[in-house]
């Protein structure tokens, strides 16, 4: 069946426990053969990782990049300064040494750039931090994101993510 599938619609087939996870609205975009066996599957919605760990939403990823060979996606993880508000910090990069990489580096660069609304850079003790509006696929609105770089003070980047999360319609002074 797989080559049957490959050749119908031009990528591998969706393993039975993405395709089981998939939302009603979430859409298969590209998927790629991952060296040492499993799929990569991109959809509308994020990033499915071979191992079966679930997906890495587009406003969850806090880089992506293509070298030729590799993709290696940095996930982060959001702690809630408040409802709407999230202070960013990347987790462990993701490498998939892809066999054929066909669509799917342009895709995860698409929608990773999709997701962002917003973005402005700031300039805080020890470094800076970007300040990202994103779409949270599924939801309505965006999320206020601040990613601080390596070596940025922790504080800082904490006191910024907590006065935007103030400024924010329904929450402290308007």
């Amino acid at each position: 069946m797989t080559g049957w599938w490959a050749r119908l619609f031009g990528r591998d087939p969706v393993p039975d426990a993405v395709a089981a996870g998939l939302e009603p609205s979430e859409a298969v975009v590209a998927t790629a053969t991952v060296a040492g066996g499993g799929t990569l599957v991109v959809t509308s919605w994020g990033v499915w990782p071979p191992s079966g760990a679930g997906r890495i939403g587009w406003h969850e990823v806090g880089k992506a990049v293509w070298d030729g060979n590799s993709l290696v996606v940095t996930p982060t993880h959001a702690e809630q300064i408040a409802p709407g508000t999230e202070l960013l910090a990347d987790t462990r990069p993701h490498r998939f040494r892809l066999t054929e990489a066909g669509t799917v580096p342009q895709a995860v660069q698409d929608r990773v750039t999709q997701s962002i609304r917003t973005r402005n850079r700031r300039e805080l003790p020890g470094g800076g931090a970007w300040v990202l509006q994103r779409k949270v696929p599924g939801r309505d609105g965006v999320v206020v994101q601040v990613r601080p770089d390596p070596g940025t003070d922790p504080a800082a980047a904490r006191r910024l993510a907590e006065g935007l999360a103030d400024r924010l319609p329904g929450r402290g002074t308007e």
